[in-house]
C-alpha cells in the first residue's frame, strides 16, 4: 500500500512544472516594445514571477504609464505567449519524473495556475504531462489570484480532497503564501534564487533553496511520504 493514501498533489505550472517564464518574459517584451515600452529586461520580469498574467498587465498599465486597456494588453500577452509555448515548452525532467511516479501510486493531482486554461492545456498536451494531469485549475476560474488561496482551494474542491490533506509544489512566493493560506503544505523550489529568503518562503514545509538544480522526484516523494507518516 502507498504511503500516500489519501494525500492529493497539487502543482504550480510556470517555472515549477516547466521552464516556460523565458517564454512569458519574450511575449511580455514583444508587447510592450509595441506599446513604447522598448528596455524590458529579465530581471524586469523578475519581479511579475508567480502573479497571473492578468495582475502582471494591470501592474503594466499602471506601472508604464500604458494607453492600452487592460484586457487589450491581456489578449495581446495571451496570444504571444500561446505562440512560444506550443513550440518551446521544455519540462523539467525531474518534475516529470515525480509526476509519473505518482500517477502509479494512484494520488490524485492538480495543476492550478496563473496562466490561462487555454494556455494550461495547451501546455500540458505539448509536453505529455496531460496524460497525468486532467484536473486543471486557472487563476481565471477563480475570484483572486496568488497569494490568495482560491486557486488552490478550488483545485482540492475538484479533486474532492479537503486542504489539509493536500501538498502543493510552487516556485514563486506568491503561490507559497497561496498554499499556506489555504491550509496546504508546500514543497517550495524557488525559480528566482534571490527569492529564497523571501518570509513567504520560511511557511514552506520543504524550501529547497537551490530551485529545481536542488530537486529530485525521489527526495520530494521521500519527504511526502514522510510528510504524511508525521501527521497521521
Amino acid at each position: 500500500m502507498s504511503g500516500l493514501s489519501g494525500t492529493s498533489v497539487i502543482f504550480d505550472l510556470d517555472g515549477t512544472l516547466v521552464d516556460s517564464e523565458p517564454n512569458y518574459f519574450e511575449a511580455g517584451r514583444q508587447v510592450l516594445a509595441e506599446h513604447g515600452v522598448p528596455d524590458f529586461t529579465w530581471t524586469d520580469h523578475e519581479r511579475y514571477v508567480g502573479i497571473s498574467t492578468l495582475e502582471t498587465v494591470t501592474l503594466w498599465k499602471r506601472e508604464y504609464g500604458l494607453r492600452a486597456s487592460v484586457d487589450e494588453l491581456l489578449a495581446a500577452k495571451n496570444r504571444r505567449y500561446l505562440e512560444l509555448a506550443r513550440n518551446a515548452t521544455r519540462a523539467y525532467p525531474e518534475m516529470r519524473e515525480l509526476v509519473e511516479l505518482l500517477a502509479t501510486e494512484k494520488v490524485p493531482m492538480a495543476v492550478a495556475s496563473g496562466s490561462s486554461h487555454r494556455a494550461i492545456t495547451a501546455i500540458l498536451a505539448g509536453t505529455g504531462l496531460a496524460a497525468h494531469l486532467r484536473t486543471v485549475v486557472s487563476a481565471d476560474e477563480v475570484e483572486r489570484g496568488k497569494p490568495a488561496p482560491d486557486v488552490f482551494l478550488e483545485a482540492a474542491r475538484r479533486l474532492g480532497a479537503a486542504p489539509g490533506d493536500c501538498v502543493v509544489l510552487e516556485d514563486a512566493a506568491p503561490g507559497v503564501a497561496a498554499a499556506h493560506a489555504a491550509g496546504m503544505r508546500c514543497i517550495a523550489i524557488p525559480y528566482v534564487a534571490a527569492q529564497a529568503d523571501a518570509p513567504e518562503f520560511a511557511t514552506a514545509g520543504l524550501l529547497l533553496r537551490g530551485g529545481q538544480r536542488e530537486f529530485t522526484a525521489r527526495g520530494a516523494y521521500d519527504w511526502l511520504v514522510r510528510s504524511v507518516a508525521a501527521s497521521s
